[in-house]
């Protein structure tokens, strides 16, 4: 695969530079430079951190911004931060009313972010944790707790980062976060691989006819591999798929994303979009805050995924107030 970089060992850094030239409400910090914050920092408040590996632009660092993230902490291409950049991003969020720690259930990055925590809480700086478990093909639902984080955790940022915003204090920014994820399904299929800077092959491989539904955001297995359909045969098993799955206790009305992997055009993110609206519209359900296009990508990868944040009364205005980041903005 030809990629437009220099040294693979410079990838991570050199993007990272580039992110915050073009984008001076950025900045990059910490001894590593890994730690990416806000260039303004907000009114005293409750921080909201996140983090993970590299590879997902938007996410996690395009995130930060205005009604969102506060910092995050980024490791080399799908590696997990170091417990030194998460341990930065935290005291860099820390402004005297605790910090939220927001990030995808995954084992390197829960290890080194507990570490962090522990030891700042050493220090006097209090934290919690909320973990992304939104991708219901990584395992049942009587197993949620072990499902992976994938691009619904934005539903989270956004709801966490509206309430800290709005001045609510630890506990409250905590729990909105934990209950936009509890509310928050996706599933997603891959069409082609990615392949990390310097590495000899790709990720993984499919046959040139085929996909492979609820492949994870690093070419973990999914459900089933078959041939190529069509778009609206697999618009119609991922919306079967997610309301299968639906929250207890949800309501009618949610936001859907509609989410590129990486090299999936926005013309065909709308073709799926088309049919996922229809299919919600004979469930009963009423779409608020409609997401396409890319917003957590796996470098190349052709694919999809399609989230549904079933927003109750709360989420769905925290999801409507003011926010701004690169990638992600909402007027009032």
């Amino acid at each position: 695969m030809k990629k437009l970089m220099n040294r693979p060992q410079d990838f991570v850094d050199e993007m990272l530079d580039g992110l915050v030239e073009a984008n001076p409400s950025l900045t990059r910090d910490g001894e590593s430079g890994r730690v990416i914050r806000r260039t303004t920092p907000a009114a005293p408040k409750v921080g909201v951190v996140s983090g993970g590996g590299s590879g997902h632009l938007p996410l996690f660092t395009g995130y930060v911004g205005q009604g969102l993230l506060d910092t995050c902490s980024i490791g080399n291409v799908f590696e997990g931060p170091t417990v030194g950049s998460c341990i930065e991003a935290m005291k860099l969020a820390d402004q005297g009313r605790g910090v939220l720690r927001l990030y995808g259930n995954y084992g390197g990055d829960r290890m080194n972010f507990d570490m962090a925590g522990e030891m700042l809480e050493d220090e006097g700086i209090r934290s919690t944790t909320v973990l992304g478990t939104d991708d219901i093909a990584s395992a049942g639902p009587e197993e949620r707790q072990k499902r992976r984080g994938v691009a619904g955790i934005i539903y989270a940022y956004k709801a966490a980062g509206a309430a800290a915003e709005a001045g609510a204090d630890l506990d409250a920014v905590t729990a909105i976060a934990q209950r936009t994820v509890d509310l928050t399904r996706t599933i997603g299929v891959a069409m082609s691989p990615c392949q990390v800077p310097g590495a000899d092959r790709p990720s993984f491989v499919l046959g040139e006819d085929e996909i492979e539904m609820g492949m994870g955001i690093h070419g973990e297995p999914g459900i089933w591999r078959d041939k190529l359909r069509p778009a609206d045969e697999i618009a119609d098993e991922m919306v079967e798929r997610l309301l299968a799955d639906r929250p207890e206790g949800s309501g009618t009305r949610a936001s859907v994303l509609v989410n590129s992997l990486g090299a999936t055009p926005l013309e065909e993110l709308f073709i799926l979009y088309r049919r996922v609206s229809k299919k919600l519209g004979e469930a009963g359900i009423t779409i608020v805050q409609p997401l396409v296009g890319h917003f957590a990508t796996s470098m190349e990868m052709a694919g999809v995924s399609v989230s549904l944040c079933f927003a109750d009364p709360e989420i769905e205005a925290l999801l409507a107030s003011p926010s701004s980041c690169p990638f992600w903005k909402v007027q009032p």
